[in-house]
């Protein structure tokens, strides 16, 4: 295993511009196939930093692990994360904000002839699970089993790894579902895969009102007094880069290279899907569907999901001023 320092330093495929210290710049983390990439191509071709007068400069990072790190050590100024790391780490007493990034999540996915229609069917298949066996959405997935009598970590056969080698199997037929995040969905899908149950379908049955974006800008909140106007103006950035996308099929120009799209069946639904996930929703709102999100959450997963906090801790959610 790679220590801090090895992970820091392969992370840094991009070095960062010269100036990165100066006080308009903001700097943002990307990973290798990261959606955040997408956007700051968009900001970049367009030059949407320098017409809100800062500077966006982005460090390529290895992956979730390097860029954690690269936020903790303050190689970077922001990273896309998870709602749940971003609370435990204000719970834990780092003063973090959070910004409501995407609400698109992964789905459970089979194969288009497979006689599975309901999570009921998932009795005694094989079932690729993504990111281990405290993956929020393989606890929701559990919990929502349970509500039709299903014991699925009993009753099925759950297999966890690494999601290229989970799409590959159920490619393969060696699995029978596999719950994926949503990029290799999306990829499926091109392919002929359908849908069992979407994550947010999942969390629909657990009192969840709307599409809730589980990924967000992670701020230190030293950095939102310190460079208050430099962040507000990525904020607004951020939002005309989104735009700009859902309504300019120029924009995703400089996009696709990053996308790794071999075909256009793949682009059209990762561009989908990237762009059903915009939040749209006032902050309040992601907030009320996060705290009842986070309360089973809490209750599924325990302590070594979400630490010692039972609720969402306050103050977590940045409201981005519009101006």
């Amino acid at each position: 295993m790679l220590s801090r320092r090895g992970l820091l330093a392969a992370a840094a495929l991009w070095p960062l511009p010269l100036g990165a210290a100066e006080a308009g710049a903001l700097r943002v983390g990307v990973l290798p196939f990261g959606t955040v990439s997408w956007e700051a191509a968009v900001i970049a071709e367009r030059r949407l930093d320098a017409a809100q007068g800062f500077a966006l400069e982005t460090l390529r990072l290895a992956g979730n692990d390097a860029a954690r790190i690269a936020f903790q050590g303050d190689q970077v100024d922001t990273i896309v994360s998870d709602l749940l790391w971003a609370a435990r780490l204000r719970a834990e007493g780092k003063p973090v904000k959070f910004l409501p990034y995407s609400s698109t999540e992964g789905a459970l996915m089979v194969a288009a002839a497979s006689p599975i229609r309901t999570v009921a069917d998932l009795a005694g298949k094989r079932i690729g699970v993504a990111g281990g066996a405290l993956d929020k959405n393989w606890l929701l997935l559990k919990a929502r089993a349970e509500k039709d009598g299903l014991d699925l970590e009993r009753a099925a056969r759950p297999a966890f790894g690494a999601p290229p080698l989970l799409m590959q199997k159920l490619e393969t037929g060696e699995l029978d579902a596999a719950l994926l995040y949503w990029t290799f969905c999306a990829r499926l899908e091109a392919k002929g895969f359908r849908r069992l149950i979407g994550a947010d379908e999942i969390a629909g049955a657990f009192g969840v009102e709307g599409p809730i974006a589980l990924l967000g800008y992670v701020f230190d909140e030293a950095l939102l007094q310190r460079k208050a106007a430099v962040v507000a103006a990525f904020a607004r950035a951020s939002r005309q880069a989104k735009q700009a996308l859902l309504t300019d099929e120029g924009a995703w120009r400089p996009v696709r290279p990053l996308m790794a799209a071999e075909d256009e069946a793949t682009f059209a639904t990762l561009k989908r899907d990237f762009l059903a996930g915009i939040p749209r929703r006032p902050v309040a709102a992601e907030r009320a569907d996060a705290e009842r999100l986070y309360a089973v959450l809490a209750r599924l997963g325990g302590e070594r999901l979400v630490g010692s906090a039972t609720a969402l801790p306050e103050g977590l959610y940045w409201d981005a001023p519009n101006g």
